[in-house]
């Protein structure tokens, strides 16, 4: 009985971890994205990727930049937004070259390509089977909970009813 009971607190613990570290995942998912819209960034997209996919990432954030500066401009956007929440790229790479940045987070991986090596390349076909999201279903907001209604406001709601 106790050990079934330690087993049901365990499981309750880890579920409340695993979305616990869901919100941070997309907390800092959703400050890449802000970053790459702050510096203009075209044909944002990001793919949710499958479990059984064998990827090594759970989401890719893409984007492209009209020209070198702005690619890179949007790579130090990110970094610099992420490093604010105490998040920093365990990878980068194409930094100097500035046709495709990718800054590895080991749970997302943001791509920021240019036009020319955007259409190349082309991941959302490689990863075909990807959920394809649009920024807005991760920048959205929680839905507020309804607090109860005081006592006072369901009080004066009773006396109309039973004047009228």
């Amino acid at each position: 009985m106790l050990t079934s009971a330690i087993a049901s607190l365990m499981a309750l613990q880890s579920d409340n971890l695993s979305m616990a570290a869901k919100s941070d995942l997309n907390r800092q998912i959703n400050e890449a994205i802000l970053a790459c819209q702050e510096k203009q960034a075209e044909q944002l997209t990001i793919l949710e990727l499958e479990q059984g996919s064998g990827a090594f990432t759970d989401y890719f954030v893409m984007c492209n930049g009209t020209n070198p500066r702005q690619i890179q401009a949007i790579a130090d956007a990110v970094d610099e937004r992420l490093e604010k929440i105490g998040l920093r790229a365990t990878h980068t790479e194409g930094y100097k070259q500035a046709e495709w940045v990718l800054l590895d987070y080991v749970d997302f991986v943001v791509h920021i390509f240019s036009e020319k090596a955007r259409q190349f390349y082309d991941l959302e076909r490689l990863w075909k089977s990807a959920r394809r999201m649009e920024p807005a279903e991760l920048l959205s907001q929680p839905r507020k909970t309804r607090l109860p209604k005081s006592q006072s406001t369901t009080t004066r709601r009773s006396a109309r009813k039973t004047k009228a």
